[in-house]
């Protein structure tokens, strides 16, 4: 694999954490799990890896615990490295306490990128899920001059469902014209996926300058006070995208994946997504197991029925027992002769025999972690 010492990767592990309030009351957005073995931070870092990116810096927040777990020294990404490699960085800000914003986190952590011999910066959050190719981006943002390129994709846009999105307008050239935070309309727009490259120089003078006004907030002191002044670029990403902004969100982008064509457009033979790896054995099917159209990890052990279905690794499901349209985290112990439809279990929850649980396709039922039934 080829290595670009030229960018520096930037990933904000906690940005929109308070969208999935209930996956993220012990964790932080990127550690949220996602499909059966990854975690939302394994798309992004596995994204700026697959770019030849070898320096990368995670900026959290708060709850970090099981992040630092996930990651580790970055071996499983190839980024336990003496030159480069992956940074965590803190989360307290200069003026003390947790960061107000992206602006402010950047002045907090500004020692580490200045300290990069890096040109570039490519920016990411967790939230937003795809497989993306970093480098005709930066080779199009360097001939282009832009002081900004902001990665956006074409999806519908409703303001009813979406939380809280940033939707782009550009000019017949592809300079950016106007910037709406959660517009009050519906239909196909333009969304931000919340990533963007730039060089450090220029990052550095809007860091500075902004945290000398005392402004905190990317997308309303930059992208909407200085869109007129400064030269910002758009780059249309035309691949499979998905946005983790709300708990029903979460639920249809699990079950997304049982849908063969969304999951090949993610996960690609020549962008693997890496991940820990985990020492689970084989799965294991009882004798009156039934399975149909689901996603299955390592470590399960299946008894009963099991449809339209995601399951982490470990998860245990008894004799008798009937799970539907359901997302089950690692470790969730379902008893004998028990019925679940269409909920969302977190780590290590137990419900006993013969319960029923019903949620639906629009409001999954969401069981915390630990929790006992």
């Amino acid at each position: 694999m080829s290595v670009n010492y030229n960018v520096l990767g930037l990933i904000f592990a906690s940005m929109h954490d308070s969208y999935v309030s209930e996956l993220t009351k012990q964790r932080t957005m990127g550690s949220i799990p996602f499909g059966g073995r990854y975690r939302l931070i394994d798309f992004p870092l596995s994204n700026m890896v697959n770019s030849s990116v070898s320096e990368v810096g995670v900026i959290t927040k708060s709850n970090y615990g099981s992040l630092l777990d996930h990651l580790g020294s970055g071996r499983d990404w190839d980024l336990s490295r003496k030159k480069g490699g992956l940074h965590l960085l803190p989360p307290y800000s200069q003026t003390g306490g947790i960061y107000k914003g992206r602006l402010d986190a950047l002045s907090n952590v500004w020692s580490f990128v200045e300290h990069s011999s890096a040109k570039y910066v490519i920016m990411a959050n967790c939230d937003v899920i795809t497989t993306i190719d970093f480098d005709p981006i930066l080779k199009q943002h360097m001939k282009s001059e832009a002081d900004i390129t902001l990665i956006y994709g074409k999806a519908h846009y409703d303001c009813e469902k979406n939380a809280s999105s940033t939707v782009l307008e550009f000019d017949e050239n592809s300079r950016l014209k106007d910037v709406l935070v959660t517009p009050q309309i519906s239909g196909e727009c333009n969304v931000w996926m919340e990533m963007l490259i730039i060089s450090k120089e220029f990052l550095k003078k809007i860091v500075f300058d902004a945290a000398s006004r005392n402004q905190f907030s990317f997308t309303r002191e930059i992208l909407q006070g200085k869109k007129d002044e400064y030269n910002i670029m758009g780059y249309e990403h035309k691949d499979f995208f998905t946005r983790i902004d709300s708990i029903e969100n979460y639920y249809l982008a699990n079950k997304m994946l049982l849908d063969t064509q969304k999951r090949n457009a993610l996960f690609k033979k020549e962008m693997p997504i890496y991940t820990k790896i985990g020492d689970n054995g084989p799965v294991k099917y009882g004798l009156e197991s039934n399975i149909k159209d689901s996603l299955i990890a390592d470590g399960c052990v299946i008894e009963g029925t099991v449809e339209n279905s995601i399951l982490f690794r470990g998860v245990k499901v008894g004799k008798g027992t009937v799970v539907k349209n359901s997302v089950l985290l690692q470790g969730t112990k379902i008893g004998n002769n028990a019925s679940v439809t269409s909920i969302i279990t977190d780590k290590n929850v137990e419900i006993s025999d013969e319960k029923v649980l019903t949620g639906s396709e629009t409001y999954p039922l969401y069981i915390g972690k630990n929790g006992k039934i």
